[in-house]
């Protein structure tokens, strides 16, 4: 029993004496690596300061991925997409050619969509809100709509057609925050409100400013509306807001177009009371907004159960997509920035230790001459620059944000700029508009074409914002690259010193 504890004993000292050994043997080279850096005061300061300026763009880099990150994560919660269901112009010209007999002229037959078949689809899972689209026109009564003149159409006074399908653009929706010229900027409400779903079977009206201002209509006012089909009854509207449109320089004019200063908004009610009675609890279209663009697909699955062939769903996430590809572009870009610093950071480093080593070979000769391992004095070498390293990382740590910030900021406005630009060239091209607000013809109510391009174009600023944070996980990839760029740039150098002979160094 004795001797087995004995045995025990020899075992715990030998590896204490071992450790011991081990602690000594490293504060002997870590403290001729203090002393060296303490010695060479200069080449610590530019060692400090190249490692500092690596470990600042690398964590920038690292800074702006992530925020480029969570940037595309929060935009698949926060833009969303839409689904828009509306009539079915295959079918419906499929029916129209089916339907002909010779010598007969084809009429397009368009159904419009059920509110009921809308209110279905929006109990699905993960449909937020939904949105009705009514479009048709009136005739102004006891006020006149703005007349516009082309002298280049060669038209003088009041467009040609434009008295034939009324003189007012009449724009029936859930709400006016949900047309797209609202929600993109182009139009804002100039006094008084909106219009909400409170509104719906209301005869409320917001107008545009011009056409206030031409007819002294104010807030609270009363106009009157005349329909230009069946009766053509007279309804009496009373204005709650108007509306200022930013510009109008984009508006596509013609023969036949009412200005758009003559568009008004009212509830898709009474725009349908307008249309004739067969179009009660129905709408030319009807938006979906789907709470996370991943969910579109199988919202759109689920969604087509409960429709017939006269009705299409079309899916829509380009907003998203825009965000997306915004941010892909950063990333890469971030990663770009990450591989090119640390690659050049890890080559001027190399290349500063090899001078550091043909400085020192006197230094080198001596330690090996008395014995030293190779391996220590490689050991001594990366203790030098592993506390240059901690400086760097904080340094880095201090003024990463600040950086990351404003590259990030720069690279944003540079891939806006270009992406925007792409968008507004698709949005202008022939049968870019559509979609929600969008009338049988294809144009918005308000005549603007491109405004869903300006749509993607107004989310794309307000979401793609990068918002760097500087966090403990961070700092700790920092430092991890640090650690691979001076173990390479060490190995680099240990060439030399394992090539060293310290007899033809001390003879020398």
């Amino acid at each position: 029993m004795a001797s087995k504890l004995g045995t025990r004993d020899k075992g715990v000292a030998t590896a204490a004496l071992n450790i011991l050994l081990m602690g000594a043997i490293f504060m002997n080279f870590a403290k001729r690596a203090w002393l060296n850096l303490i010695a060479k005061k200069g080449r610590t300061a530019l060692l400090i300061l190249v490692t500092s300026a690596i470990m600042l763009f690398v964590l920038a880099g690292i800074l702006i991925r992530g925020a480029a990150t969570t940037a595309t994560e929060n935009a698949k919660d926060s833009v969303g997409a839409t689904l828009t269901l509306s009539a079915n112009r295959q079918a419906a010209f499929k029916k129209m050619r089916s339907s002909s007999t010779s010598g007969s002229k084809p009429s397009l037959s368009m159904s419009p969509v059920k509110l009921s078949t809308a209110k279905k689809i929006a109990k699905l899972n993960n449909v937020e809100s939904y949105s009705a689209t009514v479009s048709t026109s009136a005739n102004a009564k006891g006020f006149d709509a703005i007349e516009t003149s082309s002298d280049s159409s060669g038209f003088g006074g009041k467009m040609p057609g434009a008295t034939s399908s009324g003189d007012i653009t009449v724009s029936g929706v859930t709400s006016t925050a949900s047309s797209t010229n609202f929600s993109n900027g182009t139009y804002s409400i100039k006094s008084g409100r909106g219009l909400t779903s409170k509104d719906v079977g209301t005869n409320n009206i917001v107008i545009e400013s011009e056409l206030a201002t031409q007819n002294s209509i104010k807030v609270g006012d009363t106009i009157k509306l005349k329909s230009t089909t069946g009766t053509k009854k007279t309804y009496s509207l009373k204005v709650v807001g108007i509306y200022k449109a930013k510009s109008s320089s984009s508006t596509q004019m013609g023969p036949g177009q009412s200005d758009p200063s003559n568009t008004v908004f009212t509830s898709y009610t009474f725009a349908n009371t307008l249309k004739g009675s067969k179009y009660k609890n129905t709408a030319d279209s009807v938006v979906f907004t789907v709470s996370k663009p991943a969910k579109v697909a199988s919202v759109k699955k689920a969604a087509k159960q409960l429709i017939t062939s006269k009705f299409s769903l079309t899916a829509d996430d380009a907003t998203y997509q825009t965000v997306k590809a915004s941010m892909s572009t950063v990333t890469s870009f971030a990663n770009k920035i990450v591989w090119l610093v640390a690659i050049a950071g890890t080559i001027i480093l190399a290349l500063i230790v090899i001078l550091m080593i043909r400085e020192r070979r006197f230094e080198i000769g001596v330690l090996l001459s008395l014995g030293e391992k190779r391996g220590k004095i490689i050991a001594q070498f990366f203790t030098e620059l592993l506390v240059i390293l901690l400086i760097g990382v904080g340094v880095a740590g201090i003024g990463g944000k600040f950086v990351g910030d404003k590259l990030g900021q720069q690279l944003i406005t540079s891939t806006q700029t270009t992406t925007t630009s792409s968008s507004s060239m698709g949005g202008n091209m022939p049968g870019g508009q559509g979609g929600p607000g969008a009338s049988k013809s294809g144009s918005a109510p308000s005549g603007q074409m491109g405004g869903r391009a300006s749509q993607f174009a107004a989310q794309q600023q307000k979401q793609a914002k990068l918002t760097t944070k500087v966090t403990a996980a961070d700092m700790g990839i920092l430092f991890a690259l640090g650690l691979v760029i001076i173990l390479i740039a060490i190995l680099a150098g240990a060439g030399g010193i394992l090539r060293l002979q310290p007899k033809k160094v001390l003879i020398g």
